[in-house]
């Protein structure tokens, strides 16, 4: 237990880790940097839902004897994530990062916040995701193994360093301590490993739903990488540039679960 609790995690120290940056770069992130950031962290998030966990929730519905609707649960449960995502940025107000405009119901809020709540929203689902990859690895099913659910742990850890230096760095360079800056950068991945914990709490519960919650996870994690990360990687000239940060954060997490997996 000693070893899942460590592994839930390293998301987390990915995210302090990039946050930490604000203390090594003097300015903020190049433009064409973040594009290149953002399109690798939805290479990543996008390889993570198919091969971590929609593929294994088709895989376990057929060995549940679903036959050819084994797609069911992935579709129902892919489908509840994006609805779970959409009423959450509906409910909660945030600003994407280089964005004027906040979005979600008015608030008094300053911009460090709501760019804090952005981030934190999107973690989110990556927190759920490994909970419940996890979880199915607890309750026994045979398609997910330790080394699988690390890869992915890994994955968004590695996609989550780049998420703390575009939030540390922003908010310092808005007139806030290089510490504070550290702090919020760092706390807006918190709730990963609490989501993740909360996943496997309610694993007992989710033995015979698994399926859905794999693939609910994955559809929570689409709607952030197609709301968010592909504009902000698209945006102005060369995009491309987020294209070829796609490619290589996708590669590398499907060479992470196969490898590891």
């Amino acid at each position: 237990m000693r070893e899942i609790l460590c592994a839930l995690c390293i998301p987390f120290m990915g995210t302090t880790l990039g946050a930490a940056c604000v203390f090594f770069m003097k300015k903020e992130l190049n433009l064409n940097l973040q594009k290149l950031l953002s399109g690798f962290a939805a290479g990543i998030m996008i390889a993570a839902s198919v091969w971590s966990l929609l593929i294994p929730a088709i895989d376990m519905a057929e060995d549940d004897g679903k036959g050819k609707l084994a797609f069911v649960p992935a579709a129902v449960g892919f489908m509840i994530g994006i609805l779970f995502l959409l009423v959450l940025d509906r409910i909660i107000p945030h600003l994407h990062v280089n964005e004027e405009k906040a979005e979600g119901p008015k608030a008094n809020l300053k911009k460090t916040t709501m760019l804090i709540l952005a981030v934190t929203l999107h973690n989110i689902p990556e927190g759920m995701a490994v909970g419940v990859t996890f979880a199915g690895m607890l309750a026994g099913d045979s398609t997910i193994t330790f080394m699988g659910a690390l890869a992915l742990a890994i994955g968004i850890a590695v996609q989550n360093f780049p998420e703390g230096a575009i939030i540390s760095m922003p908010v310092c360079a808005a007139g806030t301590g290089k510490m504070k800056s550290f702090i919020y950068g760092m706390l807006s991945g918190a709730v990963e490993p609490v989501g993740a914990l909360l996943m496997i709490g309610l694993s007992k519960y989710m033995i015979g739903i698994m399926p859905y919650m794999l693939s609910f996870a994955a559809g929570a994690m689409v709607y952030v990488v197609v709301e968010e990360l592909i504009p902000e990687s698209a945006e102005g000239e060369h995009s491309n540039i987020g294209t070829i940060g796609f490619a290589v954060g996708f590669v590398l997490m499907m060479i992470l679960d196969v490898a590891l997996g």
